[in-house]
């Protein structure tokens, strides 16, 4: 009897096998693992495998289908024994499976499900050299130190990777249990080199180790910040305990909600404003500090208890110390002195009578040209009273929410200038100057000036609501001080609430007082020059005031000593550089002026003249003071006709149409001019600087003179200039601003001003030493200008 022998049964595998696709990763050889079969296909593959021999191969999907042919399998598979097959609830299989060998698809017998081909079983290309060795304990190693790390890594497995003895099945094993992509776990599978399979596996360990080690980083940067935040969190709450043992405040929102109450409750409001308060702060109380609306309110509670809305205190003030501070703060301004001396003899009447809450702000505007002291006066005004001062200029503004304060439902709403200031004084009636009204604009995002009309109005500005604060504070305590140059872009019913209070401009004897009191010294300070060490004498001083600030202002009179000082200082610290003993003292006198400033700008002599027939000089008045005016004739022989030249306004050239039919009149009837004349010559009036806009009915005379002048063929008397508005029947109509005008005529040498009669009681509010050396002449009719301008 022979001797029967055990063959393996992977010696003993089919050349044909049913194939089953799977969907996830490979299968590799020497594995016993379960399958989950869910295709109905693949189940009767299974069913029919487990009546026959119970073999089958393990194919991947290349291409994933619901209905897969040979043709979306890969070609290399692995043969597996069904060991154990249980049926589920819902038609499918789980079956346990012994894997095999490796196969590769030589041919499909049947290409569709169920898919059967004919295979051809690969064996490892083994090299027993030491290096197979060593990539065999490197592996076991590697996968040890992983294994040890991860907890999903069971012991079983563990014993298992030790326990194989082979090299190739050692590979297999590990790449089956490693955490890589599908498509390599294939490319180890067809791997046939076990030498080379190894190294594949290695690089994979390595990577893997890698991620490890990058996930253990990851994992403890977050135990440190959840241990951190734990730590804080429990310091928080012993601290907040501790606090409330000693009876603190526990958290930052109580401390906050804390000091709003106790500053609101000392305010003691009523009404409508206590109603609305303790709304905001029950609110504050209930809100989550990290949201968006606590900012908003906190801000809001902020703002409410920073305002000062207790009465201001009674006030004591001296009057004769506040005229001395007036006095010594500026030269001049009679007008505005009194005025504010007058305000503050009612201020102290109403507070000494019984029961009055004290008097009401006071609303005044000073308008005048540049550099007369209008902004430096609201300083002066403050001081006098003791009062805290806040300016801030509405020149360019476009948007009422600037006056009135943005609604808190916009983000980064902000209350308006008024409540602002406000806040900022602390105080409920402190002076408040609002720059150059006359310079702001209107926008689609409002009319400032529209906003205005609240706050300047004593009527309604003791419950001013401001946007954002949307609650009624009384700011009737605040003294307003508004600036401006002109009154005529100021609509009129802001004009209407305010005491108009003009400020004219300097002649040369007052620059020459002003310069010595104020300028000089302030120049000196600024250049880092000593008081002895420049000295000026007064004809210097004239000269600067004369030749090179002629303006109605003192603005350029100081720019220009601030150059004679820049020169001196560099004098000074030249000298001290090269170590010679410069001069340290310096007498500026006339003929120094023009080596530190150049050529006069306005030569000496250089006084407008009407030197020939058809000239005659006029007085102007514009924002940036008064002002003289040449107004030139000229005819041409040719076509009648009558041109205007000079940048002239629509009333002004009205003005200039009545003038010429006038003096056409005058000198037909009363000069025997022929009519002719008129047919055969055009008439040319001009007023020179003619980049200057020029505008007003003021010059009627002036033209109508310069008019008669040129048909006459007779020159107007010297130094003799004249204002005043012309009718069609030859009366003199009164006009504005004389006291600047006045001033005008004293810069222009002139000796006669010819003046509506009208206009003699407004002699009396321009100076003396103005007046001095003119002489005024009032006139009705114009045969009266006529009189005195073209004497017979």
């Amino acid at each position: 009897m022979a001797e029967q022998s055990v063959v393996p049964i992977d010696q003993l595998l089919p050349n044909k096998l049913p194939l089953v696709a799977l969907m996830g990763r490979p299968i590799f050889p020497g594995i016993f693992t379960p399958i989950m079969i869910g295709n109905p296909a693949d189940v009767k593959v299974v069913d029919a495998a487990v009546s026959g021999d119970g073999l089958i191969g393990l194919v991947m999907l290349l291409n994933e289908s619901d209905n897969p042919s040979i043709t979306d399998l890969y070609k290399v598979g692995t043969a597996a024994k069904i060991v154990k097959k249980i049926n589920l609830p819902d038609g499918g299989v789980n079956i346990f499976i012994s894997t095999l060998k490796r196969f590769q698809v030589k041919k499909a017998l049947h290409p569709t499900s169920p898919i059967v081909a004919a295979v051809e079983y690969m064996e490892d290309v083994e090299d027993e050299t030491a290096e197979v060795k060593a990539l065999t304990r490197a592996l076991i190693s590697e996968m040890k130190q992983i294994s040890e790390n991860n907890p999903l890594f069971s012991e079983e497995m563990r014993l298992n990777m030790i326990n194989i003895d082979h090299p190739g099945k050692i590979a297999d094993f590990i790449a089956s249990i490693l955490n890589i992509d599908k498509a390599e776990q294939q490319k180890i599978l067809e791997i046939l080199n076990v030498r080379k399979r190894m190294e594949q596996v290695l690089i994979f360990i390595k990577k893997e180790q890698e991620l490890l080690r990058i996930q253990k980083k990851i994992q403890k940067e977050i135990n440190e910040k959840i241990e951190k935040s734990q730590r804080e969190y429990f310091l928080k709450e012993e601290l907040k305990a501790i606090k409330s043992e000693l009876g603190m405040a526990t958290d930052a929102k109580s401390s906050e909600y804390q000091r709003f109450k106790e500053k609101i409750d000392a305010f003691k409001f009523e009404g409508e404003i206590k109603e609305a308060v303790e709304q905001e702060l029950e609110k504050f109380s209930l809100m989550d500090p990290n949201s968006g609306e606590f900012i908003v309110t906190r801000n809001y509670l902020d703002m409410i208890s920073s305002l000062p809305w207790n009465d201001p205190a009674p006030e004591s003030f001296d009057l004769k110390k506040a005229e001395k501070i007036l006095e010594e703060d500026h030269y001049g301004l009679k007008d505005v002195k009194s005025r504010i001396v007058e305000y503050l003899a009612v201020r102290k009447l109403r507070n000494a009578a019984a029961g009055s809450k004290g008097p009401a702000g006071s609303i005044i505007c000073l308008v005048g040209p540049p550099g007369v002291g209008k902004t430096s006066v609201g300083k002066s005004i403050a001081r006098s009273l003791g009062k805290q001062f806040f300016r801030f200029s509405v020149g360019g503004m476009r948007d009422e929410a600037e006056i009135k304060g943005h609604r808190r439902t916009y983000i980064g709403a902000m209350p308006g200038k008024i409540i602002q200031g406000l806040k900022i004084v602390k105080t409920k009636d402190p002076v408040f100057m609002i720059d150059e009204i006359d310079k702001m604009g209107q926008s689609y995002q409002g009319d400032p000036a529209s906003a205005l009309l609240e706050v300047l109005d004593p009527e309604q500005n003791n419950s001013f609501r401001d946007h954002y604060l949307d609650l009624p504070f009384d700011i009737s305590h605040i003294f307003f001080i508004i600036t401006a140059n002109t009154l005529d872009t100021i609509p009129v019913p802001l004009i209407d609430r305010m005491e108009i209070i003009q400020l004219p401009g300097y002649i040369d004897r007052e620059k020459l007082e002003i310069a010595k009191r104020y300028l000089v010294p302030k120049s000196l300070e600024k250049s880092g020059l000593k008081k002895n060490q420049v000295k000026y004498t007064q004809d210097s001083l004239l000269h600067i005031a004369n030749g090179y600030a002629r303006e109605a202002g003192v603005r350029n009179f100081e720019k220009n000593l601030d150059k004679i000082h820049r020169k001196l200082a560099k004098q000074i610290v030249e000298a001290e550089e090269s170590g010679m003993e410069g001069d340290k003292k310096f007498a500026i006198e006339k003929k120094l002026i023009e080596k530190h400033l150049g050529k006069p700008i306005f030569p000496e002599g250089d006084v407008k003249k009407a030197d020939r027939p058809g000239m005659s000089v006029g007085l102007a008045w514009t924002s940036m003071g008064g002002d003289t005016l040449v107004i030139e004739a000229t005819s041409v022989p040719g076509k009648e006709g009558f041109t205007l030249t000079g940048m002239m306004g629509d009333t002004m050239k009205e003005s200039a149409a009545i003038a010429m039919t006038l003096a056409r009149k005058l000198a037909i009837e009363r000069y025997s001019l022929d009519a002719s004349w008129f047919e055969k010559n055009h008439v040319h009036l001009h007023i020179p600087e003619g980049a200057t806009p020029k505008d007003g009915p003021s010059a009627g005379i002036t033209m109508a003179t310069a008019l008669l002048s040129l048909m006459r063929g007779k020159t107007i008397v010297d130094r003799l200039v004249m204002t005043g508005e012309l009718s069609l029947t030859g009366q003199v109509l009164p006009i504005g601003g004389l006291k600047e005008k006045t001033i005008a005529a004293q810069r222009n040498k002139a000796r006669h001003i010819i003046i509506p009669k009208q206009n003699m009681r407004d002699l009396d509010d321009i100076p003396d030493h103005v007046k001095k050396g003119i002489e005024f002449h009032p006139v009705e009719r114009f045969d009266e200008v006529l009189a005195l301008a073209l004497p017979d």
